[in-house]
């Protein structure tokens, strides 16, 4: 007796195509783009679809997380220190105090976690996606340009596979070290760039989560961006910064979405 339903093989290409293209269709135009789907990607698309808005985030990896996955050394235990665990109580990540504001989890717990809850919020992913460049209308970011990871790896003497481009309202750089959209922003003159500088966890932490905002009209900083982009100390493997810069950065974006409605209202 068969244990499966009877379904081809076409039926299951089809329902692959279909849900890929119907997001793909949908969120060609979105109120917030984040580009990278590390934990302050994660985090504040999370926090900006609870709020109802439509978010996207792009990740050029087959997987997300990004370092959240693992911590220092190749070490897969992560740390946060308070008051970021209140986030682990918030996703439900079960964790240990090692020392006074100090808390150590699994990565995999927590980051399993968090993607969980960005799906459940409503948060919809493009990964295997390259970010090429911006869509800039009036001085203001108004999109990404992306392409399929894997054009960046063909040899040269292949045709050129042009981008496609996605529009929104805000788009966040939660890219990490790469800053990819701010350097985009920094190559044409429009903004300066200082670079991470060495560690100091404690500085580290508290500046990232101060410096996080808008650094152009329409974009927006969050984790190690944030860092690179100001020249402030780099953290290493604690991750509580970059938690609360991601739900910092949901807060200034739907402060700046309010903003744009309420112009369009007065308009």
């Amino acid at each position: 007796m068969p244990i499966f339903a009877k379904v081809g093989e076409k039926e299951i290409t089809r329902a692959i195509a279909d849900m890929f293209f119907e997001t793909l269709i949908d969120y060609a135009e979105a109120d917030v783009i984040i580009l990278g789907a590390g934990p302050s990607g994660l985090m504040a698309g999370k926090e900006l679809a609870s709020m109802k808005f439509k978010t996207l985030i792009v990740e050029q990896n087959n997987y997300l997380g990004g370092g959240f996955w693992v911590g220092g050394y190749m070490m897969n235990p992560v740390t946060v220190r308070a008051p970021a665990q209140k986030i682990f109580d918030e996703l439900k990540v079960s964790y240990k105090q090692v020392s006074d504001g100090l808390y150590v989890t699994p990565g995999p717990n927590a980051c399993s976690k968090l993607i969980a809850a960005a799906c459940d919020a409503g948060v919809k992913f493009l990964n295997l996606t390259k970010f090429d460049d911006l869509v800039l209308k009036d001085n203001r970011v108004s999109g990404v340009v992306v392409n399929w990871m894997p054009v960046s790896a063909l040899p040269r003497n292949v045709t050129c596979v042009d981008p496609i481009a996605l529009e929104s309202k805000i788009v966040i750089d939660a890219s990490g070290h790469d800053s990819v959209a701010v350097k985009r922003i920094v190559d044409r003159g429009l903004i300066k760039f200082a670079g991470v500088n060495p560690m100091w966890v404690e500085q580290a932490e508290d500046l990232l989560v101060e410096y996080t905002d808008e650094v152009f009209p329409g974009l927006i900083a969050a984790g190690m961006a944030v860092s690179e982009t100001f020249g402030l100390p780099r953290m290493g493997p604690t991750f509580g910064g970059m938690l609360l810069s991601g739900k910092k950065a949901a807060e200034v974006t739907a402060m700046k979405l309010k903003e744009i409605v309420h112009v369009k209202v007065r308009q």
